[in-house]
């Protein structure tokens, strides 16, 4: 047997594999066990790093806890697994993990091929370039034959031949497996530019040596939606990791946090009541398989999604991110929640 046959039987079987957990119905088997295993990053800060004591933070990180508290009421029975951008498919795709939270892309190869499937976008993203504020460079068009620093198994890898075969400009990638191989690379100058998306270089630039010595290019080059993962054909759990995310936005169009969300129960307004499981005769909540509570305990674990963003990413972090396409809908934004009734 050839090795591309091998290699092509292995991963139909990993991709069977997983469509059978999924067909069990991985809500059912989350419920039993007791806890939702979560897939992340654990070195990308603002989004998804783990600490010296194995602690978990970030934006993503706060949505397996929403997770968690939808399905239990408990934002605690989550455990993490922190996968580098080539495991991460493996893990979901076997059963490892019950869902894929890792700053990762919806494409259309990774819906069809990989046996995925996405729905909420929690970050709207694009691929960007950072470079060293003293080689004076001012644009990506001006980055012929720069030695190129980026992560393999990445839509990053593919968006960067594209954008310089486009351009006529020639580069040499400089690349590696591990996103903390990468960070060291350009940090010790072995490549003239890092590219990966624009938010993950806002991190990365805060965690060298003198951050104010490197810039962000203004281009980008690519759409890159970010959001959770699970298997297809599993659309009870589908649901609920969708529309955890849905509750966070729903929460922020209403002016709900966590500081209010209790005063809010008492809300004459039929929508807000029917949303925290206050309404009478109300089943959204046991048609997704969940308590009636479920948003109001997602609220209550995590905040809402501006909470969530501005704490982690955005101007109460280090990062001091823009909320720009992850604005809400109703103020220039992407995020929109289809109405939770």
């Amino acid at each position: 047997m050839t090795k591309q046959l091998l290699t092509g039987v292995l991963g139909a079987a990993i991709v069977a594999l997983g469509a059978a957990a999924s067909q069990a119905g991985t809500l059912d088997d989350v419920k039993a066990k007791g806890f939702v295993q979560c897939g992340v990053n654990a070195n990308l800060a603002g989004f998804g790093s783990q600490d010296a004591s194995g602690n978990f933070t970030g934006f993503d990180v706060d949505y397996c806890r929403g997770i968690a508290a939808a399905v239990f009421g408990d934002a605690t029975k989550v455990k993490f697994t922190a996968l580098s951008a080539k495991d991460r498919f493996p893990a979901l795709q076997s059963g490892e993990i019950d869902v894929l939270a890792r700053n990762t892309t919806w494409t259309a190869s990774r819906d069809s091929q990989l046996g995925f499937d996405f729905r909420a976008v929690n970050y709207y993203d694009g691929q960007g370039f950072m470079v060293r504020k003293d080689i004076g460079v001012k644009s990506a068009l001006e980055l012929s034959g720069a030695a190129v620093c980026v992560q393999s198994g990445t839509t990053t890898e593919l968006n960067l031949a594209d954008y310089f075969r486009a351009n006529k400009l020639e580069y040499k990638p400089v690349v590696f497996e591990k996103q903390e191989e990468v960070d060291a690379a350009y940090n010790a100058g072995r490549c003239d530019v890092y590219t990966t998306d624009q938010s993950g270089l806002y991190s990365i630039r805060l965690s060298l040596a003198n951050p104010a010595d490197h810039v962000i290019l203004p281009e980008i080059i690519s759409k890159e939606p970010l959001g959770p993962a699970v298997r297809q054909n599993d659309s009870k759990w589908f649901d609920v990791v969708s529309y955890v995310h849905f509750a966070m936005v729903t929460g922020e169009e209403f002016g709900i946090t966590q500081a209010n969300l209790d005063e809010m129960t008492k809300s004459t307004n039929p929508d807000i009541k029917r949303f925290l499981g206050e309404e009478k005769d109300q089943t959204i909540g046991k048609d997704l398989g969940l308590d009636e509570k479920w948003a109001y305990n997602v609220l209550k674990a995590v905040g809402n999604y501006g909470e969530s963003f501005e704490r982690n990413v955005g101007q109460g972090s280090n990062l001091k991110i823009a909320r720009g396409l992850n604005a809400l809908w109703s103020k220039g934004g992407l995020q929109y929640a289809p109405p939770i009734r």
